[in-house]
């Protein structure tokens, strides 16, 4: 059964990654899928830092479908950390990341019908951090708290939630026994895993979940760490 057939779809960041594992599997399922991302390609080509931008992609998709179902935030917010990151390259992180989000959210407020649901992906770094990664860490936080900000005033005409996946693999990375020790699950995710659950969290089966974060990340963020343990060593140069 195609749960999704001639739902309209937009996703963020669409061209690659798991954004493009998402388009693919909506378009399995026959929905009309409708991308923006900076990659050049056959898709609506934009930077969504600027309002403008989104602005004209959300005329160009109301003017062509007279409605949108399904909204997916998965484009991805600029990564540097405190020591190399300007001023001007932290706050367009946060405009990517939680900015247009809202603002996209807003400008479709009005065409979503009732049943219709919006999808952040946020990042299991909204609870723990490497360093150097204040940017993206900071705007994948604003995105798990506008999710169920969301939530609350789109209520009961659109569920909100968000994904926060840890470790997926999207470029046929080789895992080593390392990488999989530290997954309780015994492998790293991948893009598979994430728009499985995003196309579940649109559907029907999931209509009492809004308001959500949900992690996926194979139980990492729940494995606790001591040097010496279960096979655990620490080593700092």
């Amino acid at each position: 059964m195609k749960r999704f057939k001639d739902k309209v779809v937009v996703v963020t960041g669409g061209a690659k990654g798991i954004g493009k594992r998402i388009v693919e599997r909506f378009k399995e399922e026959e929905a009309i899928v409708q991308i923006i991302d900076k990659i050049e390609g056959d898709w609506y080509v934009g930077d969504l830092a600027d309002k403008f931008i989104l602005e004209d992609f959300t005329s160009t998709v109301i003017d062509k479908y007279g409605k949108i179902d399904i909204l997916v935030n998965d484009a991805l917010p600029l990564m540097k950390g405190i020591d190399d990151c300007s001023w001007e390259e932290f706050l367009y992180a946060q405009k990517v990341g939680v900015a247009a989000p809202f603002y996209l959210s807003k400008l479709f407020k009005a065409y979503f019908p009732q049943g219709s649901s919006i999808i952040n992906i946020s990042s299991s770094r909204d609870r723990m951090s490497q360093p150097q990664t204040e940017s993206y860490t900071a705007a994948k936080g604003g995105i798990s708290a506008l999710t169920h900000a969301l939530a609350i005033s789109l209520a009961p005409k659109v569920r909100v939630n968000s994904i926060s996946p840890g470790w997926i693999d999207t470029i046929g990375y080789e895992s080593s026994k390392e990488d999989k020790i530290q997954q309780p699950v015994g492998r790293i995710g991948n893009s598979d895993d994430v728009a499985s659950l995003v196309l579940f969290l649109c559907s029907d089966e999931a209509g009492f979940i809004t308001g959500e974060n949900i992690v996926i990340d194979g139980g990492m963020t729940h494995q606790m760490i001591y040097h010496g343990d279960n096979g655990w060593k620490l080593e700092k140069n």
